[in-house]
């Protein structure tokens, strides 16, 4: 007789979508890490993600600027009040999941509700381009618009509504993604550049 495997939880998105007045660029991951992991409450919590590195280093010329000192951890704070001031909503391309492995990675992550991305772009009129930062929300969200797959760091037309955006991917910022910060920090660049949003 088969031994029985127990279907792993479904787990529901912990946060709610940062979406600040003016938003202009929607940047999308997955679905955040086991709670364990986090070293804040918000997006991007694992301090082994680079994610705020790569902002600290483009936007402020040091990457460790949203880092609290002496302290494993982010500054929520700060982050919170960069992304409001420059336009950047933040949330995942699904709202529940199931973790087959028990950890973080994409290669193990199942998709049991996709967001609905329409109705989010609907509620952000001044938005003109979407971000996805690693392959299962690449994934995700093709299968949402029925778009094509741009190149890493580049972008495609993406057509919501009536609306025409600009769908950019970019290289993960984990740390299992084989680039090294800076050249991750310049595809970062040449897309908040192309958007008009680099100070």
């Amino acid at each position: 007789m088969e031994p029985h495997i127990a279907t792993p939880p479904v787990e529901s998105h912990p946060l709610a979508p940062f979406l600040p007045d003016g938003c202009r660029l929607l940047m999308l991951g997955s679905f955040p890490p086991e709670r364990k992991r986090w070293s804040m409450e918000f997006f991007y919590p694992n301090f082994n993600n680079d994610m705020w590195r790569i902002m600290g280093l483009l936007f402020y010329g040091n990457r460790n600027y949203f880092e609290k000192e002496g302290v494993k951890r982010f500054d929520r704070d700060r982050i919170v009040a960069f992304c409001a001031e420059r336009g950047i909503g933040l949330f995942d391309t699904a709202t529940q999941v199931r973790r087959l492995a028990g950890n973080a990675s994409d290669k193990f992550l199942e998709v049991v509700t996709p967001t609905d991305l329409t109705a989010m772009l609907s509620s952000l009129p001044r938005c003109v381009a979407v971000v996805t930062t690693g392959e299962k929300a690449t994934d995700t969200l093709m299968q949402h618009f029925g778009c094509e797959k741009p190149r890493v760091g580049e972008y495609v037309p993406l057509h919501a509504g009536d609306r025409a955006l600009r769908f950019y991917r970019m290289p993960s910022s984990s740390r299992a993604y084989p680039l090294a910060i800076d050249r991750k920090a310049a595809s970062y660049g040449r897309m908040f550049g192309n958007l008009g949003m680099l100070p």
